[in-house]
């Protein structure tokens, strides 16, 4: 055992790596847990930049690991946030109809939210207006289970609790190099460390593909990353929303389009889009990552995508380009917005799993190897997940250990 530094190493301090962190602690106890982070602190990408909504499932198909485990997560979410005073509460939330052609996907919604059990309760334009005096729709549905939370605060609770339980984390370290033989997998990093494991877990999000690669694995999927770019009300104009709606999402894009969210802070956050950024951590349209660009325009996955969507995407862009275009799609819902209402805010990069056929993964993904587990596509609604994956993942590891 002197051979080892610990039994299992996690790449990755987001929502996931660190759930799977305290899930080995819980699951069991004396498993020596290292969890390996590049930037210095937890939660600095996807898990903090993402709109703090706990997902109610009604999205997703049956039978998919979205609605398994978003359906069990939000509960399980509400629960954790209780228990350990986290700023958290179950809004409900509306999803909003705003010409005829969304009413049959709204009506499928309606017996997909009935299919999982959930609350759900159809709403006409006087209805909606009980709930949200200034949106405007044809008709809505109201999902009682939706909430917001800090999933920041989540994800350092998720840490502290697995130190705690004897998890080391280590910030400020990238992985630069993974080795593998029979029984044991060693990882470099930056500095010149070399960590020993008798099992490795890659939840390096926007990296994910690319710690596979490293390790040896064949992902057969990119993370294309497309950034998500969001405004927030100006404060004298927050009364507008008062809590959650959303537009009645096309199927086609596993995006949920531009939607309002009053958060656990009280402010208003509107958004986001959905455009390519120019580097997998490429928060604006100034950061360029050259050698990150060429491998995505070099994937045929790429013009695969843009080939079958560069409607939507040009819609997309404009909206990223203009406000006044953003404004005009926020309006749709909400009419009383005005263009000088929206304050720029933080965006957030999406890391999406994108196939050689240009097919935009929409369910989470995993992959095995020796000694091995892959999280490869874990977008929205991992965070309110969160919980039950990492229990997952940390069950695939412990299953993949050595005797």
């Amino acid at each position: 055992m002197a051979a080892y530094d610990c039994d299992v190493l996690v790449i990755g301090a987001g929502i996931i790596g660190l759930s799977t962190a305290y899930a080995l602690t819980r699951a069991a106890p004396g498993t020596r847990v290292v969890v390996l982070e590049k930037e210095s602190g937890p939660a600095r990408h996807q898990t903090g930049r993402n709109s703090g909504v706990i997902h109610s499932g009604i999205y997703y198909p049956p039978g998919s690991l979205k609605a398994r485990y978003a359906l069990q997560g939000s509960a399980e979410m509400v629960k954790f946030c209780t228990e350990h005073d986290i700023p958290h509460e179950v809004t409900g939330k509306l999803i909003v109809a705003t010409d005829r052609g969304e009413l049959p996907r709204l009506h499928g919604l309606i017996q997909r939210g009935r299919e999982h059990g959930l609350p759900v309760r159809e709403l006409g334009p006087a209805q909606i207006a009980e709930y949200e005096p200034e949106v405007r729709g044809l008709a809505a549905i109201h999902v009682g289970t939706t909430g917001i939370c800090d999933f920041g605060a989540v994800a350092r609770r998720f840490a502290r609790l697995a130190e705690d339980a004897g998890a080391r984390i280590v910030h400020g370290t990238e992985v630069t190099a993974i080795g593998r033989r029979p029984g044991r997998v060693a990882v470099r990093t930056a500095d010149g460390t070399v960590h020993r494991a008798r099992a490795l877990v890659n939840c390096a999000g926007l990296h994910s593909d690319r710690m596979a690669r490293l390790a040896g694995d064949a992902p057969g999927m990119r993370i294309i990353p497309f950034r998500g770019e969001y405004f927030t009300l100006a404060p004298e104009r927050a009364a507008l929303v008062r809590g959650l709606v959303y537009p009645v999402p096309d199927p086609a894009f596993p995006f949920l389009g531009v939607h309002l969210t009053r958060g656990v802070d009280g402010a208003v956050h509107i958004g986001p889009n959905a455009v390519p950024a120019l580097a997998r951590e490429g928060y604006d349209w100034r950061t360029i990552r050259p050698a990150e660009l060429a491998g995505t325009l070099a994937y045929p996955g790429s013009w695969r995508i843009a080939r079958r969507h560069w409607r939507y995407g040009a819609g997309e862009l404009r909206r990223s380009l203009s406000r006044r275009a953003f404004t005009d799609a926020v309006r749709r819902l909400l009419p009383a917005v005005r263009e000088e209402d929206l304050r720029p805010s933080p965006a957030g990069v999406r890391a999406q799993a994108v196939l050689p056929d240009g097919t935009l993964v929409d369910d989470f993904l995993f992959a095995e190897s020796p000694g091995m587990v892959h999280v490869l596509n874990a977008p929205s609604p991992a965070a309110t997940a969160s919980l039950p994956i990492g229990r997952e993942v940390a069950r695939r590891v412990l299953e993949a250990l050595p005797t």
